[in-house]
């Protein structure tokens, strides 16, 4: 599922200390949602099924890691945001504040609808 132009993306415009987070969202993405692709996005890292699943953006200070669908998920968490109609994200600063279970969650809920 690893992308060799994500690596890429990764490696040149991936801050050093978001690089962990960004490792870790593969990771998840990986176990969570097998059989989505991973690419390069309108620039950043995404994931496709059907269609979009999710999308991860950078900053000088956190990852936004975005699901195309969020705004459809039971949000049992309160972790998202976004007030758009379909679009809800996650920002994440550190590695170490991540709540795992709640991403597991929100990608499976991503799968489940992408197909539908």
């Amino acid at each position: 599922m690893g992308s060799k132009e994500v690596d890429e993306f990764v490696r040149t415009k991936v801050l050093p200390q978001h690089q962990d987070i960004v490792a870790m969202l593969r990771a998840l993405m990986k176990e969570n949602a097998p059989g989505a692709s991973e690419m390069i996005s309108r620039g950043s890292p995404a994931w496709q099924g059907d269609k979009m699943i999710a999308i991860i953006s950078t900053s000088k200070t956190h990852i936004t890691f975005a699901f195309a669908r969020g705004a459809e998920f039971d949000d049992g968490y309160g972790l998202l945001d976004g007030i758009g109609k379909t679009t809800r994200h996650i920002k994440i600063k550190n590695v170490d504040s991540v709540d795992k279970a709640a991403l597991r969650d929100y990608i499976k809920q991503a799968v489940a609808l992408d197909g539908k």
